[in-house]
């Protein structure tokens, strides 16, 4: 084996450093938080927050999850977005793409173009909430939370410049083999294109996991509030956060200077963002490779 040079062994030596260092930046602020959900009220009233508990407590998961309903329903209707809003979305936007990728589709040049022009400029707020509450009649309602998100330019992008490297003869053979287009589709392009969905899988269910601004705007039902709205509700509006400890306190009056507002907060925060947190490791091989195919060409 050939022996790596001095410039080689610096070059990656740096590299590594600089990931460490990124590495450490991404986990200290998550360490913190888990740190201060577990830490008593009166420890982080006194030095603050830390990356180690002084004092280890379960109080503010005690009060969080003394009446799991609300947290609960508040998970149902995000996982309900998530999954229907990525299925749909991804399946969508692959299906765009693979039309528009086609060399022989003459309008896909004009396509392209349409759909990058929506891109550089958008009509406003106030036109957007009229078209979504009094024309699409939207309001209060989960698709107000799918249909919005359901379509990223930049993602179909991607997705057109990966299959314009898969090789049309597998469509072109299919094709001659009586198969038509949504079976090309369906049953070789996807297969085929696995590591560049499940690329942009993950940053679409993100999207829709950690998305409140929409749920501000158009959802007023408690009933259909998403995971994240509960949570900037608690974090920023004090009436939020005394409604829910008096919902484990059985509905008396509750006097939150006696209460783990802060640790709460951080409790709910790591509920909120456990579960996406383990969908990671399953698609981390099919991630990376999304990334790196295509990158090198022989």
């Amino acid at each position: 084996m050939r022996k790596p040079t001095s410039d080689i062994v610096i070059f990656n030596t740096l590299s590594y450093l600089l990931l460490g260092v990124f590495a450490v930046l991404c986990v200290v602020p998550f360490l913190m938080v888990l740190s201060s959900s577990l830490t008593d009220e009166q420890e982080i009233v006194r030095n603050g927050y830390t990356l180690i508990p002084k004092s280890l407590t379960f109080e503010a998961y005690k009060v969080a999850l003394q009446d799991p309903l609300v947290i609960l329903r508040a998970y149902g209707v995000t996982i309900f977005v998530t999954v229907v809003g990525t299925l749909a979305s991804v399946y969508l936007m692959s299906m765009t793409a693979y039309v528009i990728h086609k060399r022989n589709f003459r309008p896909a040049n004009g396509l392209s173009f349409y759909f990058f022009f929506t891109t550089l400029f958008n009509a406003g707020l106030v036109p957007w909430y009229i078209l979504i509450t009094k024309y699409l009649n939207m309001k209060d309602n989960l698709l107000v939370l799918i249909v919005p998100a359901l379509f990223n330019v930049f993602y179909m992008i991607v997705m057109k410049a990966f299959m314009r490297g898969v090789p049309e003869a597998l469509s072109e053979s299919a094709v001659i083999d009586g198969a038509n287009e949504f079976r090309v589709f369906n049953s070789i392009m996807l297969p085929v294109c696995k590591p560049m969905l499940a690329t942009i899988t993950l940053f679409v269910a993100l999207s829709y996991w950690n998305d409140w601004y929409l749920s501000m705007l158009f959802i007023s039902e408690e009933k259909l509030r998403p995971l994240q709205l509960l949570l900037y509700n608690l974090v920023t509006n004090s009436d939020e956060l005394r409604r829910i400890m008096q919902l484990s306190g059985g509905g008396a009056s509750v006097d939150l200077s006696s209460m783990p507002q802060n640790s709460l907060k951080m409790a709910v925060t790591m509920i909120a963002t456990g579960p996406i947190l383990l969908l990671y490791p399953f698609i981390q091989r099919f991630f990376v490779k999304g990334l790196t195919l295509g990158a090198v060409k022989g």
